[in-house]
């Protein structure tokens, strides 16, 4: 099947800096043994694995300052397209600090910063322009500091008019505020949804009546990702539970959009939730096994993906 052309939406990408050490010890000086630089946040990732699945995404946002160029060329070298606007605002970093001893990941995250409102203008008019010409729009992210709340609920719409499928993988107020446009699939994660709809969700029928909540607000599917614990999909008729295999943690920053990217790339090529989630499921595992968010091995995809356990209830 031939790609598909993909818009990226995120107001918030980063530049990404994984630093590893043998042993993490808090107040001390302490010295990697590796340092990667590359590019990420949510749609960022999202856009990498699209490219590894074989898919035309093409990212837009908001870049600016020595970072953002940092992060367009990052894109550039991988072959990916890009159609970000530029801003006064520089572009966030990120930090991953990987402890080998204790086998723990803990990310540092730099806040956004606000932009000008005309900047949202210029963003429009590019979402305006690209949607014609894709299949799909992912929303990913929250927006950044001071933009407005309804900003994916006017995408949706836009997305709507022209026909393409639209993804919002957000939470809190531009979630519900997207969901009356009827997003075609609404991807949280569990903590997300627990914060989204202020509910505490300590089990499975927790999740399932609060995916039941975001659709009856607009959601037409509804996946739940948990991490390593089984992912929960609804499609307005049937439930699936999502079981991954054991492996190996490298490092789980990105696996969420990781998965998004394997989620739609495959309802783009015709496969029901269920399946469209396995094969989500297996690109946010092969992320799982890298150093750098977003960048996954579609050998580890391909060969991940048989021995996801995929269950209708």
């Amino acid at each position: 099947m031939n790609p598909s052309k993909i818009l990226c939406l995120g107001t918030t990408p980063a530049v990404q800096r994984v630093m590893i050490f043998r042993k993490l010890n808090l107040d001390a000086v302490n010295r990697a043994t590796t340092t990667l630089d590359g590019a990420a946040g949510k749609s960022v990732n999202v856009v990498k694995v699209l490219k590894v699945l074989g898919e035309q995404p093409v990212a837009t946002g908001f870049l600016g300052g020595d970072r953002g160029e940092f992060l367009q060329q990052v894109l550039a070298e991988k072959g990916i397209a890009s159609d970000f606007v530029t801003v006064s605002t520089p572009t966030r970093q990120c930090i991953t600090v990987i402890d080998e001893s204790a086998g723990t990941q803990t990310e540092l995250v730099e806040e956004s910063r606000p932009v000008e409102a005309t900047d949202f203008d210029r963003l429009g008019a590019v979402i305006r322009r690209r949607l014609p010409e894709c299949r799909a729009l992912v929303m990913s992210g929250t927006v950044v500091t001071g933009g407005p709340l309804n900003l994916y609920f006017d995408c949706a719409q836009l997305a709507e008019s022209a026909g393409v499928l639209s993804v919002v993988d957000g939470q809190g107020k531009a979630l519900l505020e997207a969901l009356p446009a009827k997003p075609a699939l609404v991807k949280p994660n569990r903590t997300e949804l627990a914060v989204t709809l202020g509910l505490e969700l300590k089990d499975d029928a927790g999740v399932r009546k609060a995916i039941h909540q975001l659709c009856e607000r607009g959601a037409q599917r509804v996946v739940v990702t948990a991490g390593k614990e089984p992912a929960l999909a609804f499609d307005g008729k049937d439930f699936w539970r999502i079981i991954m295999p054991q492996i190996r943690v490298v490092n789980p920053i990105g696996s969420g959009d990781a998965f998004t990217a394997g989620l739609v790339s495959r309802l783009l090529r015709g496969d029901d939730l269920g399946e469209a989630c396995r094969w989500g499921s297996a690109a946010g595992a092969a992320n799982a096994l890298t150093l750098m968010p977003g960048e996954v091995n579609k050998l580890d995809v391909e060969h991940l993906a048989p021995g996801i356990e995929v269950k209708k209830i």
